[in-house]
């Protein structure tokens, strides 16, 4: 097969990949942080449960979870089954909301009381103090270890394979089986490699411009 064959029966998987990238970032990042609020609540049991949760999915492996999510509703109550996208996008998404969601927690409890107590003696409301005074120092402390997540993210894309979505490791697999050759593997890796590169540019350069947030 030519390079251009190659490519272009990868096309789907790198669809599929992306595909899987962006949507559990969009979605985690979010959910991470109710997550977050959940764990630090003042409310016991909210508290209790939501880290419990937590324990739970990051002391499981996500290949595991995959195949719950997908399986796991139709053995258990008789539902009908999930798409197979569909039940990698929720395991996806709920695995690296618990995992954001301690980097959070811990970007926020970094904070020194005292800034919040300077805060109040200038009158400021506890909103006016987030958004003014810890917002931004909270983010420049969590910008390395969010890289270092969704880097992951990059590579873990590639356990879907694992209940037959076809992304990009399965559909290099696929042309490995039907054709007998290897050199797709090396391909792929390389594909891996120059995402993985650009991330880490780009979250480099965040992290730069917010030095100047240095509290």
């Amino acid at each position: 097969m030519s390079f251009l064959e190659v490519t272009a029966q990868l096309a789907d998987g790198f669809l599929t990949t992306l595909l899987i990238f962006a949507v559990t970032l969009v979605c985690s990042i979010p959910l991470g942080l109710v997550i977050t609020f959940g764990s630090m609540s003042k409310i016991k049991p909210i508290k209790w449960l939501t880290k419990t949760f937590v324990w739970i999915i990051r002391g499981t492996p996500l290949m595991l979870q995959i195949i719950i999510v997908f399986y796991g509703p139709g053995l258990l109550f008789g539902w009908r089954a999930l798409d197979r996208l569909v039940a990698v996008l929720i395991a996806f998404v709920i695995n690296y909301a618990c995992y954001f969601s301690e980097i959070y927690r811990g970007g926020i409890e970094s904070i020194p009381k005292g800034q919040y107590e300077a805060g109040q003696v200038l009158g400021m409301t506890k909103t006016q103090i987030f958004f003014k005074i810890v917002l931004f120092q909270v983010i420049k402390r969590i910008v390395a270890p969010m890289g270092n997540e969704i880097i992951t993210l990059v590579k873990d894309t590639s356990l879907a394979r694992v209940i037959a979505v076809t992304e990009l490791v399965k559909a290099a697999e696929t042309i490995i089986s039907l054709k007998a050759i290897i050199w797709p593997l090396f391909y792929i890796g390389a594909f891996y490699l120059l995402f993985s590169g650009l991330l880490s540019i780009l979250l480099s350069r965040i992290e730069k411009k917010l030095n100047y947030y240095s509290g």
